[in-house]
């Protein structure tokens, strides 16, 4: 399953789309114009046990690299990635 982006310049998100539904969703609002705050992550029972939401979480941090943006993770799963995750500090 692929993973998409959406951000209309406040808010954004990563998520999975199966047909017209969303089974995992990773979202985010900007903090100025350098930094985006991760504020909550979803997935569902149908994905659960399969990554899915580090899946999500390196998605975002590529896009957040590619942009040279920070990311503040108050979401309690992202920031449990990071805190696990060394290699992803350089976003912090």
């Amino acid at each position: 399953m692929e993973i998409l982006p959406r951000d209309d310049g406040f808010k954004g998100s990563f998520y999975i789309k199966d047909n017209n539904d969303i089974l995992a969703e990773m979202t985010y609002v900007w903090a100025g114009v350098e930094k985006i705050i991760i504020d909550h992550t979803d997935v569902s029972p149908v994905l659960k046990g399969q990554g899915t939401g580090k899946k999500m979480l390196l998605k975002l941090v590529e896009f957040a690299r590619g942009k040279g943006l920070k990311i503040i993770p108050l979401c309690p799963f992202t920031k449990s990635v990071f805190d696990k995750s060394k290699e992803l500090n350089d976003v912090l």
